[in-house]
């Protein structure tokens, strides 16, 4: 298709279809309609003062569709009832003939949006808030408060250090046993040795890395150190933003996207001294285990995909190749990878972590979260990553106060009594629970939430996912996308711009109702727990901004792990946290490595 260059304002260019060039005369023209038609204070000298409202409208339309009122040439009575199809309705002829005589105006709205340059970054003026009316929430923040286990002595075999959870790492390099510059060494080492295996590096950034980690040891030889991430290496999935560095969003459209900024993330932990090692690979544009360069790989079985979208993350540190990582969720893309190559993600409550800088897939339901190799370490990382952001509307100054010293005794765990009973539940299920009461933990038997209402998100996805990237669509480069099956994006992209808007709305409309069956059901426990990989819980949860967490529950035959997930309340991350750790250690089984 033909392409046009226009200028909406001075230094900004935007590309559009010269079928709907953008007239800057006519937009001057229609905001002096507007804010005459708003009483704004000399605002008729510039405008006609329209006399009625409906005239106002009327002069808002005209301007806007360029006085045009011919109707599109193709478009007659039969597109109409066409459209009906697919909006499951049915119009009367004279209904029809009605909305053929008006529709010029409502395609003539859609050209006009589209002269209107949107980045990937520019989210709606909506901001979702998981909070309900009369919730309350602790306001004071506390600092956090650590084990401080001793992991013992530095091991001497290489792959024992690369496998260590971050929370040993920490303390070998606070006590200057291990070198951040020697552990930075190590897992790039291991990074390049292992990713033609498991492919889950976009770009290693060893230069960088190595400049990050004798920084780290300068400073704690000095006596400055800034927290248990201190020298740590890490990675992150590459769709936040480096300085510098390209950010490939896992997409060939996008494979040389290089940003001039740190996501807030990037800046937090380097804040904290830690080590970014690596942009670690996604599904792309956020979907799945394949990207442009390949399938990122389950390190238990090379055979199998690692799940995502955060395919990378967790297979980076579920195959000791760095001390802990960063992903992302919408819907599953911590929990599923996680549970697939057998690392600890937690998806924290929607608002705690800032997204600026990040990928925005969908707006009201996209989390930033911990993906490493035990709940203890995810809680550190948590901490460093945790608070508001002016740059994020949707973050929340709701304290973290994290106490890893603190017991789970008492704590009150809700479970369906049937689903434990039923074919769902495996014996390993049933065997959690146990452990759960083991630790002093209350199991309640709850009734979990009922009706069809949980499939509302795969339309606010497919919605949202459209809108962050229309000009994908709309250019014709989805086709670049590797992966073209119907359950892919350019398919669910093109599709979703046919789904009435008025659906949208009635999809948040069962998110709010959601909203309160959820905070009903939390009434009298802590946290939920569900037989393995329970989507139902998945995608309520996600709609309602709960945290999660996932983690190994056991093994199968072949050798690959399965996991459990929890679901806590809102903004209680720490305590959620607080009882993976606990249920971990009691299984005993996030110790076990993959033999690569």
């Amino acid at each position: 298709m033909a392409r046009d260059t226009r200028s909406i304002a001075p230094g900004v260019r935007s590309e559009v279809d010269p079928q709907i060039a953008f007239d800057r005369r006519r937009f001057l023209a229609l905001a002096g309609v507007m804010a005459a038609g708003a009483g704004v204070p000399g605002a008729a000298a510039r405008a006609r003062q329209p006399d009625t409202l409906q005239e106002a409208i009327e002069d808002v339309l005209d301007e806007a569709i360029e006085g045009e009122s011919d109707i599109p040439q193709g478009v007659d009575l039969r597109t109409i009832a066409e459209a009906e199809k697919l909006a499951r309705l049915q119009y009367t002829n004279e209904q029809r003939e009605q909305v053929l005589r008006t529709i010029d105006r409502q395609l003539g709205l859609i050209d006009f949006q589209r002269t209107i340059e949107l980045r990937n970054e520019d989210g709606p003026a909506e901001v979702f808030d998981p909070r309900l009316p009369g919730m309350e929430f602790e306001t004071r923040r506390r600092r956090a408060v650590w084990r401080n286990a001793d992991p013992g002595p530095l091991p001497q075999n290489e792959e024992d250090i690369a496998f260590a959870p971050a929370w040993a790492l920490s303390h070998w390099v606070r006590t200057r046993r291990l070198s951040s510059e020697d552990l930075t060494k190590l897992y790039i080492g291991r990074l390049k040795r292992l990713d033609p295996k498991l492919e889950c590096v976009v770009t290693l950034m060893e230069d960088q890395a190595l400049a990050q980690a004798r920084r780290a040891d300068e400073e704690i030889r000095a006596g400055r150190w800034r927290g248990p991430l201190h020298g740590l290496p890490w990675g992150a999935k590459d769709l936040f933003d480096t300085s510098g560095v390209r950010t490939t969003w896992g997409a060939a459209p996008y494979k040389d996207r290089v940003p001039d900024r740190d996501a807030r993330v990037v800046q937090m932990l380097d804040e904290a001294g830690a080590v970014l090692v690596a942009k670690l690979t996604l599904g792309a544009l956020a979907y799945g285990d394949l990207w442009f360069g390949g399938r990122t790989n389950n390190p238990w079985n090379l055979e199998q995909g690692s799940s995502g979208s955060s395919a990378g993350s967790a297979a980076a540190v579920a195959a000791g190749l760095c001390a802990f990582t960063l992903g992302t969720e919408t819907y599953g893309s911590i929990g599923s990878p996680s549970a697939r190559c057998g690392a600890t993600g937690f998806r924290p409550t929607f608002g705690r972590v800032s997204r600026h800088g990040a990928m925005a897939l969908c707006w009201s339901l996209d989390k930033v979260g911990p993906i490493c190799r035990c709940a203890e370490d995810c809680a550190m990382v948590l901490d460093a990553i945790d608070g508001p952001d002016a740059h994020d509307r949707s973050t929340r100054d709701i304290p973290l106060n994290i106490d890893m010293t603190r017991s789970i005794e008492g704590m009150r765990i809700g479970y369906s009594k049937a689903e434990y009973k039923g074919r769902t539940a495996t014996d390993a299920d049933r065997e959690t629970l146990k452990a759960l009461e083991k630790l002093g933990a209350k199991l309640t038997p709850i009734d979990m939430p009922q009706g069809p209402f949980g499939g509302a998100i795969f339309f606010l996805i497919g919605i949202e996912a459209a809108a962050a990237f229309d000009e994908l669509t709309r250019s014709g480069q989805d086709e670049q996308m590797r992966w073209q099956d119907d359950a892919a994006w350019p398919n669910t992209f093109r599709m979703a711009r046919l789904a009435p808007a008025v659906e949208y709305v009635q999809a948040q409309r069962i998110r709010g109702r959601l909203m309160r069956q959820t905070a009903a059901l939390y009434e009298n426990i802590d946290a939920v727990i569900a037989p393995t990989r329970h989507g139902a819980m998945h995608a309520i949860t996600n709609m309602t901004g709960h945290p999660a967490i996932t983690l190994r529950q056991g093994f199968r035959e072949d050798g690959t792990p399965f996991a459990v997930t929890l679901w806590g309340r809102l903004y209680e991350d720490a305590a959620l946290l607080r009882l993976g750790h606990a249920l971990e250690m009691e299984l005993d089984l996030w110790r076990r490595r993959p033999s690569l």
